[in-house]
């Protein structure tokens, strides 16, 4: 009698291995213990880490006082809060079933994340808008009187012109000027063009509290016959002219252009840096055909290069465009919205910190709210085109 072998089917390779592999991946069974270690870890991890900085903020002197040992420890807790912490969640994930981990694990570690930009942006301002309905101190409510009372203000009538007359010029010379300063300074030699860039792009290393006191500088005012230390006056009196108190002059608004330039001066760098690698990343070879073609630098610029980076000019527009609107520390260092000055961020301070008035602060918020919301869904919608056009 013929012996019958059978054989098993032949595996070509690590192919055939490979879905078994899988399958026995997906199929793995649940750790309860695993899960249990991993909760248990990553709450006892969250609340080690948010005791530990509420000890930093209300007993120091458990720290000796010492700034630098709690700056230190904070620095330590922090980051090593967050990998044992991530750890701990990673350890948790593992102990469910394969298959159901490896559909979890992607949104399970974007949570922390997701769940401090809920604490601190969405709660505020959800809170923000339910106190604007309510009184000075937040304990009963008034309905709509917040919003009638500031928009009977002629206060508010004319921080929102000044932030109107701050969107229609700075974002514009800003970008102007950076766009100016990109095309200028690629002409240069690479000594002198990193030499301009680098003098250009210096005040983004400066606060705009500490721009506003260096300005503060060259608008200074003395009386008339005393020795002007003020930059411009000195410059002023020079010519034979009188000194000119720049910050108190409010006709045509002289005095909102003379803050307007300061944070001109600090974000021309800014939209420079941006603006010249657009310009850097348009193909040569265009550029080339044009001048072969017989046209001039000027037509070159407009006609080939400025289409190329007309996406990033709208995005450092809208982006100096936001910062305008959020405009403040130069505001409250300078004149504190004095002399017709103000504008809305620093009406809100004074609203909140000064008069007290926590239901009237926070409706000035929500129109800030909702002058900002416009200019951020128009961001998003340009960012998601350029990246459809990539």
């Amino acid at each position: 009698m013929a012996e019958v072998t059978t054989t098993a089917p032949a595996r070509h390779g690590s192919g055939g291995a490979a879905p078994l592999e899988r399958n026995e991946r997906k199929s793995s069974p649940a750790r309860p213990v695993r899960v249990l270690i991993g909760a248990v870890g990553m709450a006892a991890t969250a609340w080690f880490v948010c005791n530990a900085f509420l000890a930093f903020a209300y007993y120091p002197q458990w720290f000796a006082g010492s700034e630098i040992l709690i700056g230190v420890l904070g620095l330590v807790i922090g980051i090593g809060g967050s990998l044992v912490f991530f750890y701990f969640l990673n350890l948790c994930i593992e102990g469910f079933p394969s298959r159901f981990a490896e559909g979890l694990i992607p949104y399970a570690f974007l949570l922390p994340g997701f769940s401090l930009i809920a604490i601190f942006l969405l709660y505020p301002t959800i809170q923000t808008i339910v106190y604007s309905f309510a009184n000075d101190d937040s304990t009963d409510w008034v309905g709509l009187d917040n919003y009638r009372a500031i928009f009977g203000s002629g206060a508010f009538w004319s921080s929102l012109l000044n932030n109107f007359l701050w969107i229609l010029i700075v974002p514009v010379v800003t970008v102007a000027f950076g766009l100016a300063v990109a095309v200028l300074a690629d002409k240069l030699s690479p000594t002198g063009e990193k030499a301009a860039k680098s003098f250009i792009f210096l005040p983004m290393a400066i606060s705009f509290v500490g721009a506003a006191t260096i300005w503060g500088l060259v608008y200074a005012f003395n009386s008339p016959g005393d020795a002007q230390t003020g930059l411009l006056n000195a410059i002023v009196t020079a010519l034979g002219g009188d000194p000119q108190p720049w910050y108190q002059i409010d006709t045509a608004r002289l005095n909102s252009l003379a803050l307007m330039v300061i944070l001109i001066w600090l974000q021309t760098g800014f939209a420079m840096v941006l603006l010249s690698s657009a310009i850097k990343g348009v193909p040569e070879d265009t550029v080339e055909a044009g001048r072969m073609d017989g046209a001039s630098e000027v037509r070159i610029f407009w006609q080939i290069i400025f289409p190329q980076v007309k996406t990033t000019l709208i995005a450092v527009l809208i982006t100096v465009l936001i910062l305008v609107l959020k405009v403040f520390d130069i505001i409250y260092v300078t004149t504190n919205g004095l002399y017709n000055s103000d504008v809305i961020a620093n009406l809100f301070f004074r609203k909140l910190f000064t008069d007290q008035q926590a239901g009237q602060a926070s409706a000035v918020v929500v129109v800030l709210l909702l002058l900002v919301i416009p200019i951020l869904i128009y961001q998003v919608k340009s960012f998601r085109d350029q990246e459809a056009n990539r």
